[in-house]
């Protein structure tokens, strides 16, 4: 049965749930999160945002989010915003509630000017690319290596 999720931006009062939600899709991924409802209080709601974080709620809980960062293809004069977390709590996926999330990942990502959106998973997890394939989004292959420097 398709669920008819309420999506709205996240407030104060979520992110405890959150931040449960994005230590989670982190053990998913096999790491060791250090998330803190402070930490993402000063990412998604302080006075500069560094995210856009939208989240899902059904029957009045919170069962996903998607967490937006901005990109830009400077070399075309673009904007653009990368789908850095999408998360639907286990018991409902499947059910409308990734896709909603991503609608509304859209509509905010045009509203800031973004001209696309772009999202990746982990290439053994075949489900989430068969979703985002059903959601529209086209595979693309980078040509560019990646390299990080932490200080």
């Amino acid at each position: 049965m398709t669920l008819q999720p309420i999506v709205r931006p996240v407030t104060p009062q979520d992110l405890e749930a959150l931040a449960d939600m994005v230590r989670h899709l982190a053990r998913f991924h096999g790491d060791t999160p250090t998330v803190t409802p402070a930490t993402l209080a000063r990412d998604c709601l302080g006075q500069a945002p560094w995210l856009h974080v939208l989240v899902a709620e059904v029957n009045g809980a919170l069962c996903g989010y998607a967490m937006l960062c901005p990109r830009a293809r400077a070399q075309f004069g673009e904007r653009a915003m990368d789908l850095h977390h999408l998360y639907v709590q286990k018991d409902l996926r499947g059910r409308g509630v990734g896709g909603a999330l991503v609608r509304a990942a859209e509509a905010l990502a045009d509203t800031l000017g973004a001209r696309s959106l772009s999202v990746s998973s982990m290439p053994e997890n075949d489900m989430a690319g068969q979703a985002y394939l059903a959601m529209g989004f086209r595979e693309s292959r980078s040509r560019m290596r990646r390299f990080q420097r932490d200080f």
